[in-house]
């Protein structure tokens, strides 16, 4: 008989190592650190265009506009020399903010800004909670409707209601003039109340659907709620629906100033067939004449500098409003 060879069995402890013991506790770190460095590598990809976009459309716009304010264009002796290049400070700047017609021009868009906002606001609420209310029929007709004048370029609009504007070819004063209502769109009291109905014509639809996106996230057991405790469908709108969708409120109001401060495309084409309208009605038209029609390059960057500073601070003073407001209505609570 021949013996039995005795085998030996490998424990678990010799066969492969546990979770807890050294040689495999290296192991642990090494794959959460390489799957970090994957998730930043792919955060990277993924942000390179959005950062490629910001430098080539922003960052570097700004930063050229910052350095060519300091400089400008000076002519030595009597001035029969050839132009040169010097460095001027802040003289571009002080010569910007001495200017009359720079600081008219940033009142009549403050007062454009007063009378365009609440109007764009209020108007854009009012019509997105008339059609999540199932008051209007035809809810995507509607919504189409109203969303068409966003989709015609600025320019041509502009062009639309100056040909409306316009006496002598205007359909619409020949039709007043028939109901002995005589009215001048181009007048001195008219001409600022007539580029905010062309904004309004172009931009109500647009914010009208952002309104109407944020409305359809609500919760339908909020509204259903505020119904069984007795609140009409004017209470529900003003006191569930608003409060519920100020976000997107904060939001469309920001971005109107935004774009109020930057009001150049309809006074521009306007000023054709009215003096009450003159190359400088706009802070952005005061950097369009003194950069493409006085060749003062330093000046309409000094302007630009400025109008973009106070764009900044106007936003920061209403995100701050907002963020105070959010805090003392949490503190009521």
């Amino acid at each position: 008989m021949t013996s039995a060879t005795p085998v030996s069995v490998p424990t678990d402890a010799t066969a492969r190592p546990s979770p807890q013991s050294p040689a495999a506790a290296p192991r642990a770190p090494k794959a959460s650190g390489s799957a970090r460095r994957r998730e930043l590598g792919a955060c990277g990809v993924l942000m390179t265009p959005f950062f490629a976009l910001l430098a080539t459309v922003f960052l570097i716009p700004v930063a050229t506009a910052v350095h060519l304010s300091f400089f400008s264009d000076d002519q030595p002796g009597l001035g029969f020399g050839p132009e040169r290049t010097v460095f001027a400070g802040l003289r571009n700047y002080a010569a910007v903010l001495a200017d009359p017609t720079f600081l008219g021009g940033l009142g009549v868009v403050a007062l454009y800004c007063v009378v365009y906002i609440p109007l764009m606001v209020t108007g854009a609420l009012v019509l997105a909670l008339l059609l999540d209310s199932g008051v209007v029929r035809l809810r995507g007709t509607v919504q189409l409707a109203l969303f068409l004048p966003h989709a015609v370029p600025g320019i041509i609009a502009a062009l639309i209601w100056l040909y409306l504007y316009t006496p002598g070819i205007s359909p619409v004063i020949e039709l007043l003039g028939r109901a002995d209502i005589t009215i001048d769109f181009l007048g001195v009291h008219t001409v600022l109340p007539s580029i905010v109905n062309i904004a309004l014509w172009s931009n109500l639809g647009y914010n009208m659907v952002v309104f109407y996106a944020a409305l359809q996230a609500v919760p339908r057991e909020v509204i259903e709620a505020s119904v069984v405790d007795g609140a009409g469908p004017v209470r529900t709108a003003l006191q569930v629906k608003a409060p519920l969708v100020r976000s997107s409120i904060v939001m469309v109001a920001m971005f109107t100033l935004i774009f109020a401060l930057q009001l150049f495309t309809e006074p521009m084409l306007l000023s054709q067939s009215t003096p009450m309208i003159n190359s400088r009605f706009s802070p952005s038209m005061y950097i369009y004449d003194a950069a493409f029609t006085r060749n003062n390059y330093g000046l309409a960057a000094a302007a630009s500098v400025i109008l973009l500073l106070c764009t900044i601070a106007l936003s920061y003073g209403v995100t701050r409003w907002t963020n105070r407001a959010n805090a003392a209505e949490e503190g009521a609570r």
